[in-house]
């Protein structure tokens, strides 16, 4: 059996956490447009959620519960509770999901650690129960990145995203890259927020005046002909983690990675 026939087999649903949309474009077209994409690859049962909203949550136990039965094999047994597994790649909100669940079907509170980088859930956890009509478990399980990603922008977009830790690629790296891509598409909100003259492409000097603006300095030893002379200099790398973590928490506005590839989709049909 090859991987191909193991697809078919299985069943299974999509849960992507909706927390951008480019303004450029509806909600309601933006959805179609990726559900189309994502069926053309033969992925089906796509529901968008918002795991801090709890949007469209309620959508997944019953589409679960659909999948489940309309399997071969519950029909082999008389189980009368549900058991899935939560999948994902890095700090993707596998564990927000679980959680969320709970809180929409059984009013209870955090059952799996979250946090805002990778590498949080280490190991496969045990059952946790997310609802009890029907009777329904999860496991929830650490994320899992391809291994070999089909460009450098793909891999600077999923870093972005924290699927792997900032320091493996770069903080600097990052920022340079992000603000890149929102002078790019014309997002500008990073002007407003640090309180800049206006858009600029050079990350150092973003940087500079980021970290001037948050007090984020050091002092530097300088060697000179005369002796050692203490500099007062911008704090750089602190200035990209603040630039990356506004960015991540939504401050910057809503912003799209992938906004590029979504207009290159066609239309999707009313």
């Amino acid at each position: 059996m090859d991987l191909a026939d193991l697809k078919q087999q299985q069943r299974y649903s999509h849960a992507i956490s909706q927390n951008d949309e480019p303004p450029s474009m509806s909600t309601v077209q933006k959805t179609k447009k990726i559900i189309q994409h994502l069926e053309g690859e033969g992925l089906k049962n796509v529901v968008f959620t918002n795991c801090v909203k709890e949007e469209n949550i309620k959508q997944v136990i019953p589409l679960v519960r659909g999948l489940v039965e309309g399997s071969y094999r519950y029909h082999r047994g008389e189980n009368l509770e549900y058991c899935a597994m939560v999948i994902g790649i890095p700090n993707v909100g596998k564990s927000s999901l679980i959680n969320a669940l709970r809180r929409q079907h059984l009013g209870k509170g955090k059952a799996t650690r979250v946090g805002g980088e990778p590498g949080i859930t280490r190991a496969v956890m045990s059952r946790i129960q997310v609802c009890d009509r029907p009777l329904m478990f999860l496991l929830d399980t650490p994320g899992v990145l391809s291994p070999r990603i089909e460009s450098v922008e793909m891999g600077l977009k999923l870093a972005l995203c924290g699927t792997v830790l900032d320091h493996l690629v770069g903080e600097e790296t990052l920022a340079d890259y992000l603000l890149y891509t929102l002078n790019r598409h014309r997002l500008f909100g990073y002007v407003q927020h640090y309180g800049l003259d206006g858009a600029c492409d050079d990350i150092t000097s973003v940087l500079k005046r980021v970290a001037v603006r948050l007090g984020k300095t050091q002092k530097v030893k300088v060697f000179t002909g005369t002796g050692d002379v203490n500099v007062i200099q911008p704090n750089y790398p602190a200035a990209a983690r603040d630039f990356l973590r506004t960015f991540r928490s939504g401050l910057l506005g809503p912003v799209m990675l992938d906004r590029d590839v979504l207009q290159s989709l066609p239309l999707a049909a009313p």
